[in-house]
C-alpha cells in the first residue's frame, strides 16, 4: 500500500519538525496532509550539547510553540584564550536541553496540530516517479508532491540527490559529569580555545539528567577539505578531564558529527529540499539546534508559497535560504573560518581577548537581543586596530623574506 500526501519530511529533529510546523502554520488545511519520518522512536538519544538560544523560543512562540522540558538556564558565558578567562554576563540568553526530551517534545506538539509523525520508519529508498517523489521506509510507501530532507549529517536524501560533500565536516566528542570545585558557575557556557594546535575548542556546559546536575564536557574539532587535524580529539579531552581531576574511562563517551554550511552549494533538486544539518550549520561553532529551527520557518513559508502556486522545481530554495535569518547568519559564520582557524587566529586571540565586546554581542545574537550600540562601536574600534596591527605585522614579515 501506497500513502499518500503532499509532503514528506524525513527526519523528525528540530528541522524537520520545525518545517511540518510552519509549514502548517502558513497552510493549515495541509495539516492531514504532511507526515514526518522519523527512523527511531521517541524518546531517543540524540548525542549533542543541548545549547539553545533564547531566539530559538522565540522563533517557536511566534507560532504559539512552547517546548517546556527540564532546562538549564544560561545566563553569560565564560571564553578562555591565551591564557586568561572572559566572563561575560548577559541574562537570560538561553537555556541547555537534552535532546532525548526536547525532541520527543517538540514532535508532541507537531502532533497535536494535527502532523502525523511516523516513528520507526527508516527511509530506504526515494524515487523520482511521474508527478512526484516516493519514498519506501520501514513503515511502508509514501508518495508525495514535495520530499524535505531533514535526516542530519549522514542524511539519506541528500545521497539521493547525488549532492558532491561539503568542504566543512566536524566532529565532536562529549561526556557527562559531575561537577569539580573549579567550574564556572552553572548559568555559563564555557568555552575554552587555548589549544592553538585544535581548529576548534573545548566546553563545559550545565546539564540536567534525571534532575542531577551534571556538566557537559566535549571537543569540538573542524576538518576542512577532508584534511585530519594535527590532534587526536580523545587526547584533547582526556588532558581537559585530567586538569579537573577526572578520567576519561570512568565515563561513557559519545561521539557525533556535525556538516558545515556553505552558501553556494547546492541545497535542492526539483520536489526535494534540504533543511538543518543536512543542508549544514556553523562550522565555527557547531551550534545547530536554533539554526534548525530557523531552516524549518524559512522552509514552512517557501513550501506553503510553493505548493499554492504549483511550482515545485525549487529552484528559488538556495537562494530563499541566503536571504533568510538563518542564512545570512551561516554565511557570516562561514566566512569567518579562516579568520577563527587559520594563520590569523593569534591575531584573532588577541581580539577576543582585549575586547570582551564580542562576546557580549555574541551573547545578545544567541538570545535574540538586540546589539548594544556602544559595545558594536567598541568592537568596530578594536577590530580595526588588530586588523592593522595584524597588516604591519604581515607587512614586516614579507620585507624580512626579500
Amino acid at each position: 500500500m501506497t500513502s499518500r500526501r503532499d509532503v514528506v519530511i524525513v527526519g523528525g529533529g528540530p528541522a524537520g519538525i520545525a518545517t511540518a510546523l510552519f509549514l502548517v502554520d502558513a497552510a493549515p488545511h495541509l495539516a492531514d496532509r504532511v507526515v514526518v519520518l522519523e527512523k527511531a522512536r521517541y524518546p531517543r538519544e540524540k548525542i549533542c550539547a543541548g545549547a539553545i538560544g533564547a531566539r530559538a523560543d522565540a522563533l517557536l512562540a511566534r507560532i504559539g510553540v512552547v517546548v517546556d522540558v527540564p532546562s538549564a538556564p544560561i545566563h553569560g558565558a565564560a571564553l578562555r584564550v591565551m591564557g586568561r578567562t572572559t566572563v561575560v554576563r548577559e541574562p537570560g540568553v538561553g537555556r541547555v536541553v537534552r535532546r532525548l526530551e526536547f525532541d520527543a517534545e517538540l514532535a508532541r506538539k507537531a502532533t497535536t496540530r494535527g502532523i502525523e509523525v511516523v516513528e520507526g520508519a527508516a527511509v530506504t529508498a526515494i524515487r523520482w516517479v511521474p508527478g512526484g517523489i516516493e519514498v519506501d521506509s520501514a513503515r511502508g510507501t509514501y508518495a508525495a508532491r514535495a520530499l524535505v530532507g531533514a535526516d542530519g549529517v549522514g542524511s539519506i536524501v541528500r545521497r539521493a540527490l547525488g549532492l558532491p560533500a561539503t568542504r566543512y565536516h566536524a566532529q565532536a566528542l562529549e561526556v557527562d559529569t559531575e561537577p569539580v570545585a573549579d567550574d564556572a558557575p552553572r548559568d555559563l557556557l564555557v568555552f575554552d580555545a587555548g589549544e592553538r594546535r585544535l581548529p576548534g575548542y573545548v566546553w563545559d556546559f550545565p546539564t540536567l539528567l534525571d534532575g542531577a546536575e551534571l556538566v557537559s564536557r566535549g571537543v569540538y574539532v573542524l576538518a576542512r577539505g577532508g584534511v585530519r587535524p594535527r590532534l587526536e580529539i580523545q587526547e584533547v579531552l582526556e588532558r581537559h578531564l585530567a586538569r579537573k581531576g577526572l578520567t576519561l574511562a570512568s565515563y561513557r563517551r559519545r561521539r557525533f558529527a556535525e556538516r558545515g554550511f556553505e552558501p553556494h552549494r547546492a541545497l535542492s533538486r526539483p520536489r526535494v529540499l534540504l533543511v538543518g544539518e543536512a543542508a549544514g550549520i556553523d562550522p565555527v561553532t557547531g551550534e545547530g539546534i536554533a539554526q534548525a529551527l530557523f531552516y524549518g520557518a524559512t522552509a514552512g513559508s517557501y513550501l506553503a508559497a510553493r505548493l499554492a502556486e504549483g511550482d515545485l522545481g525549487f529552484a528559488g530554495w538556495p537562494a530563499a535560504v541566503r536571504r533568510s535569518h538563518v542564512g545570512r547568519d551561516l554565511a557570516y559564520r562561514e566566512k569567518v573560518v579562516p579568520l577563527f582557524y587559520g594563520p590569523a587566529r593569534p591575531s584573532v586571540e588577541r581580539f577576543l581577548r582585549r575586547s570582551p565586546d564580542v562576546l557580549r554581542l555574541g551573547l545578545q545574537h544567541f538570545g535574540g537581543k538586540p546589539w548594544s550600540r556602544s559595545a558594536v562601536a567598541r568592537t568596530g574600534l578594536a577590530a580595526a586596530r588588530e586588523a592593522a596591527r595584524y597588516g604591519a605585522g604581515r607587512m614586516r614579515q614579507h620585507a624580512a623574506a626579500r
